[in-house]
């Protein structure tokens, strides 16, 4: 990425914010994670205010000056924004299109009308995995659960059929595949190439979810037989549309900034040249924001002007799609400065003391650190961005695609186990009608299944890369 790394204020602060010792470093890190922890669930405080009040909280017990530590924070915070903000501010903004225009709809719809009832639960999988790739974790479910609950009711299926796989096809793509806020942002502190992490994130992550869907929905149909919820099935409203968009064009609308950022890591394994007119121009095209950039530009005619939208009904669009984002940012910079001020207090020299001493593997140390503040924090997100300042020091030495790896087995770590502190836990319960054991069942059970195995699979492929 082109913003101001991490990394580089991290070089920037030659000596750490304090000289405190292991042992209070690591009080620190854990009176920082529980101030987190307790604002977030005991007293239900905005999860940017509980990032901003640890991180002066971690400063304090390591014994640092609240300038400096306010200093680490406020940089953290501002290169994070600077290097993910524009992305996400464009994701939103394709997302918003897709659901306005009807493509979700005409990509849901296609392939439900030529689906078997045997093959459903791959189809909702399809679906999801698509759909998911622009849109937040929670628009995915909110756009999402109403298809499935009509295609529950429809075909007469048990609900954890059609919707563990949905669930699964939305929570890997959130928590593997950028340009997810997570994946972005450990992409970024850990100073990994996009391309090749976007490259084997899609390895890993068809295995994953087939395995986490379809199969794993067999089981948990069984243990949780129910059927949709009246109440929560939608009733779908007028269309005000005259036309929608072409399926062909919705999809390629979809892949195209994957497409993009894919052809500039091929180019980049293949030419391996910096100074070759090919990779110049893919370098350019497959950045990930000009690859997002031309998805929003083609979108706005391939779906806003195909749906019959004009200019001011585009215009609305583009502008209502950012208002929901704010708080996103707001925490995902929050996550930044939180990470920011573990790496300038030197914690991620201490986890790399811990590691040699310990004899982890890299990987399994990201993804282990990653496990237990998502237990603690219930944000996967939160979970990503503050693992991946931690084990920062681990990639420096790494090979190109071990850092993709790395950024990976992070992301595998912070997808595990939700439980009652996670929005997401709450929300599936509710949309679904079940109670907190079936949740737990189901849900969580699921996304458990999602993080090993994808850390099977990241373990498998650090053996032949």
């Amino acid at each position: 990425m082109t913003s101001l790394s991490v990394e580089t204020l991290a070089a920037d602060a030659v000596e750490p914010i304090t000289s405190a010792g292991n042992a209070q470093l690591g009080v620190a890190v854990l009176a920082g994670i529980a101030v987190i922890v307790l604002l977030i669930t005991k007293f239900k405080m905005h999860a940017f205010l509980a990032l901003t009040i640890g991180s002066l909280a971690l400063g304090s017990f390591a014994g640092a000056a609240p300038a400096k530590t306010i200093a680490s924070f406020t940089a953290g915070l501002g290169s994070t924004v600077a290097g993910v903000g524009v992305l996400i501010a464009l994701g939103a903004i394709l997302g918003k299109l897709l659901a306005d225009s009807g493509g979700a709809d005409q990509i849901v719809d296609t392939i439900l009308a030529r689906t078997s009832n045997r093959a459903m639960p791959w189809a909702m999988v399809l679906i999801a995995s698509i759909v998911g790739l622009p849109l937040f974790f929670e628009v995915g479910i909110v756009l999402m659960i109403p298809v499935v609950l009509l295609v529950a009711k429809r075909g007469n299926y048990s609900l954890m059929r059609v919707g563990i796989p949905a669930l699964a096809g939305l929570s890997v793509m959130h928590g593997l595949i950028p340009p997810h806020p997570g994946p972005l942002v450990a992409i970024d502190a850990l100073g990994a190439n996009l391309g090749v992490t976007l490259a084997l994130g899609v390895v890993v992550a068809i295995p994953t979810v087939i395995l986490a869907g379809p199969v794993f929905s067999r089981y948990a149909a069984r243990w949780v037989d129910i059927k949709a919820p009246e109440k929560m099935i939608p009733q779908r409203p007028s269309e005000d549309l005259d036309r929608r968009p072409s399926f062909g064009a919705t999809l390629a609308t979809i892949l195209l900034p994957v497409v993009l950022m894919l052809v500039k890591a091929l180019v980049d394994i293949v030419v391996d040249d910096p100074e070759q007119g090919l990779q110049r121009v893919t370098d350019v095209i497959g950045s990930p924001l000009i690859a997002l950039l031309a998805a929003v530009i083609v979108a706005m005619f391939t779906l806003g002007r195909a749906a019959g939208f004009t200019k001011g009904r585009l215009s609305s669009t583009v502008e209502k799609s950012l208002a929901p984002i704010a708080g996103v940012l707001l925490i995902v910079g929050a996550g930044g400065g939180f990470k920011q001020t573990l790496i300038d207090a030197g914690v991620g020299q201490m986890i790399l003391d811990f590691s040699e001493s310990w004899s982890i593997p890299a990987l399994l140390l990201g993804w282990l650190i990653a496990v237990a503040i998502r237990l603690a924090t219930g944000s996967a997100t939160v979970a990503t961005i503050s693992a991946a300042g931690l084990v920062a020091p681990l990639a420096a030495d790494m090979s190109t695609s071990h850092v993709a790896l790395l950024v990976l087995a992070v992301g595998a770590g912070s997808l595990f186990f939700s439980h009652v502190n996670d929005a997401g836990f709450w929300l599936v319960k509710e949309y679904f009608g079940m109670d907190v054991g079936q949740t737990v069942k189901t849900w969580s059970v699921m996304e458990t299944i999602i993080s090993v195995v994808s850390l099977v699979f990241i373990l498998l492929l650090s053996l032949i890369l």
